[in-house]
């Protein structure tokens, strides 16, 4: 927790606002019991009513005063929470988006939401409770034990004794329940997969009627968590009446105690005194506890932020597997977006076999290299090393002669227009969704982006064509027209590498063809490179590569694969007849 305290510096003035005027509070309320003593002792007993009248004035104003510094308190206190939240909030989205794949695979997308939002809701929650209980605990503690043993030293002895046992208790309370804490998280973490599972997947999982068995596993998930909240829970509601026990204690032995001093009293002046005494002692006790109270209050407090701050220090300092270059090197003026792999080789973390190895070849500029292969050869793990999606465990990805992992990330992507193969849409307009490959596009751009890429026909026919509401993740769009709206926000980025992958799968052969013959006219001077399942998508290619088993099995156009690459040949004749395949090789 202490990694997580520099989150604090951008509210620092709110946060020593807030403990100053915490601290001011529980000094007047030190304060109010001093009063209440020197009234009881020189006006109540004397007979004084002035001086009885002067002093419940100046109570009256004490605690108004208090009263609004308690109210300041509290409300620099929220504002330092909050503003903690946030700012933790901030970098640690920052870092998630930095992350490459590799650690998203780690962590988890369920388990990154929980640890942006609950976790980060439990430390605010600490560092609220650590202002408001624990600065001025030892305030009230000292304060109260500093009047206490003013009053009644050996009383106030016997009340000291009871911290060790207080302490013990909040050790193991501690110790027991960051291990419940941590095991409610992780049950949070599955129970966010499971609903953003059942959310995404709400038609597969109707299609196949396996509504009552998702019920099943989210009440399993869920009853599991409940039970762990409500051991957590026992626990603290155990403490409560403990509390109490102890409470009560201390102040039947500071009563007996009391009591057998004042037995041995026998001057009527004295005995009045003494029982005055004896009052303002339970008070200053009452005020040592709580204190205490609040010291234990806030220690079992902890466990909870304790296990929240090593969830989110985990993604902190996390080692991104795709960095920047130490030593930059910025691609060449002029660069002709030549691309070469030399030798690549990537092996997933964790996998025994490599998914790609041997990979050689190189595309150019104004050329359409096309990647075909059976499912799981590697295709689109391919791709994903040009924008650095993964790095390579060897070999090199040269773009124009530089290695691209000596280029600046941003410099790099830049260059790379990418359609990839889940298509995704952002909620909004279809306006927004196009100027996400470039913010300052007028609406002419727009269209010619939409023209090309087949889309213009259906979004024309909208009622508020640009401006049409595009839901979260584009569900009110079929799967082809989410294809042609996708290509579209790429080709408004005007890039020199184009990436297709796979993104031509929801087209009809028509819409396909008809795509493809306006990239090639409108684009000519760029580097595209197509992933593709079907033969009729690249046949026309300039060079093609097939991938089997992440080794390349052939290279070379259409005619020549047919005649020396058997898998490129079986893939063919998978798909269209013998006769078509004569015509058209």
């Amino acid at each position: 927790m202490l990694k997580l305290i520099k989150y604090l510096k951008h509210c620092k003035r709110y946060a020593v606002t807030a403990m100053l005027l915490v601290c001011l509070q529980n000094l007047i309320t030190l304060a109010l019991p001093t009063i209440v003593s020197k009234i009881l002792d020189s006006g109540v007993d004397k007979g004084d009513t002035a001086y009885v009248t002067w002093m419940g004035t100046l109570m009256v104003i004490v605690a108004l005063a208090g009263c609004v510094v308690g109210i300041l308190g509290n409300y620099f206190s929220a504002k330092t929470s909050a503003n903690f939240g946030a700012s933790l909030r901030k970098s640690l989205f920052v870092k998630i988006t930095d992350l490459s794949a590799e650690e998203h695979e780690q962590f988890g997308t369920a388990s990154l939401i929980t640890r942006t939002t609950n976790d980060i809701q439990h430390l605010q929650e600490l560092v609220l409770g650590m202002i408001k209980l624990l600065i001025p605990a030892p305030v009230l503690f000292v304060g109260g034990a500093v009047l206490s043993f003013i009053y009644n030293p050996k009383i106030a002895g016997v009340v000291l004794l009871l911290v060790p046992v207080i302490g013990v208790a909040v050790f193991v309370i501690f110790k027991t329940t960051k291990k419940l804490f941590d095991r409610q998280q992780k049950k949070v973490d599955v129970i966010n997969r499971i609903v953003r599972e059942k959310l995404t997947g709400i038609r597969v999982i109707r299609a196949f009627n396996r509504e009552k068995s998702e019920d099943e596993k989210f009440n399993e998930s869920n009853l599991e968590l409940t039970k762990i909240s409500l051991k957590i829970n026992r626990i603290f509601a155990v403490i409560i009446p403990v509390a109490y026990l102890l409470l009560y204690t201390v102040l039947a032995l500071v009563m007996i105690f009391g009591a057998k001093d004042i037995d041995n009293l026998t001057d009527p002046a004295k005995l009045s005194t003494s029982v005055n005494d004896l009052q303002m002692f339970m008070i200053f006790v009452l005020l040592m506890i709580s204190g205490i109270g609040m010291a234990s209050a806030i220690f079992v407090m902890i466990p909870a932020g304790e296990v929240a701050a090593k969830r989110i220090n985990a993604v902190l300092e996390c080692e991104i597997s795709v960095n920047e270059s130490e030593n930059p090197v910025h691609l060449p003026e002029g660069g002709k977006a030549h691309l070469q792999f030399k030798n690549v080789k990537f092996v997933y973390p964790d996998a025994e076999e490599p998914v790609l190895q041997k990979i050689d070849f190189e595309c150019k500029a104004g050329e359409i290299t096309a990647i075909i292969g059976p499912t799981g050869a590697g295709k689109s793990t391919l791709v994903n090393l040009v924008p650095r999606f993964f790095d390579t465990t060897s070999g090199e990805v040269l773009l124009d002669g530089v290695n691209i992992k000596d280029v600046p990330l941003k410099e790099l992507r830049e260059k790379i227009g990418l359609i990839p193969q889940k298509t995704f849409l952002f909620s909004g307009t279809i306006a927004d969704n196009l100027r996400y490959g470039n913010a300052g596009a007028e609406e002419e751009d727009m269209w010619e982006a939409l023209r090309i890429a087949q889309a213009e026909e259906f979004v024309r026919l909208k009622p508020e064509q640009l401006e049409s509401f595009v839901s979260q993740g584009g569900k009110n769009f079929s799967g082809g027209q989410k294809q042609r709206l996708s290509i579209a926000r790429a080709l408004m980025k005007k890039a020199e590498i184009y990436i297709f992958d796979d993104s031509f799968s929801a087209l009809d052969f028509k819409t396909d063809a008809a795509l493809r013959s306006e990239l090639r006219k409108a684009f000519k001077d760029a580097n595209i490179l197509i992933v593709a399942q079907r033969i009729n998508t690249v046949m026309d290619a300039d060079r093609i590569i097939v991938l089997d088993e992440g080794q390349i099995a052939g290279i070379g156009t259409h005619a020549e694969l047919m005649e020396s690459c058997k898998a490129y040949q079986e893939i063919a004749m998978s798909q269209i007849s013998t006769e078509e395949v004569s015509r058209l090789g």
